[in-house]
């Protein structure tokens, strides 16, 4: 990829957009005021505003935690219609006994797994994509797990904190041992 430290010789051309989270190599040319090194990844709703907690940052974990909220309770109405079909069409009790099973089965594992997603990557996407059904049946749960998330941070936050700030250790570290770097042997010639 042009531009990036695995490729640093190849220049950017001013202005051209690189990967979120990619650093840029140094001395590269950039856009005037882009900021050189790794970039914060965008989350749903919260764009990068995870990062300072700025930008009305507060305001949208409020929305995002009533949202999920609402939809959680109108996901439950709209079982709650599905329920009383079944019943309206005299299927018999195990039928009925066995939709709530699977509803409450399913929506337990998207809540484990939604929860599960804010704090590390999966290991076996493979197996992400098998439970994908389970999660859209279990819609509730992916939703409730939402909006617990909400009350504390903006769901993904502290997994996205954690690459970001091992991204820019990880730049600033190239950055200084990196030969021929004038702004490496700046800082160390201040220093004598």
């Amino acid at each position: 990829m042009p531009g990036t430290l695995d490729n640093p010789g190849t220049p950017t051309a001013p202005g051209t957009p690189t990967a979120p989270g990619t650093p840029t190599a140094p001395g590269t040319p950039t856009a005037p005021g882009t900021p050189t090194g790794p970039r914060p990844e965008p989350l749903r709703f919260f764009g990068t505003t995870w990062l300072n907690h700025d930008d009305g940052y507060a305001l949208r974990r409020v929305g995002a935690s009533l949202g999920s909220l609402a939809a959680a309770a109108a996901g439950c109405f709209l079982l709650r219609f599905a329920y009383q079909g079944l019943q309206i069409a005299d299927v018999g009790g195990f039928v009925g006994m066995l939709v709530i099973v699977m509803f409450a089965v399913c929506s337990a594992i998207a809540f484990r797994k939604t929860w599960e997603g804010f704090s590390a990557h999966s290991a076996d996407p493979a197996r992400e994509q098998s439970l994908r059904s389970l999660k859209t049946i279990g819609f509730v749960g992916s939703l409730l797990a939402y909006f617990f998330r909400s009350l504390t941070e903006a769901p993904g936050e502290k997994l996205h904190r954690t690459e970001y700030e091992a991204a820019l250790k990880q730049y600033e570290r190239r950055r200084g041992t990196r030969t021929g770097n004038p702004a490496a042997r700046k800082k160390k010639s201040k220093r004598k």
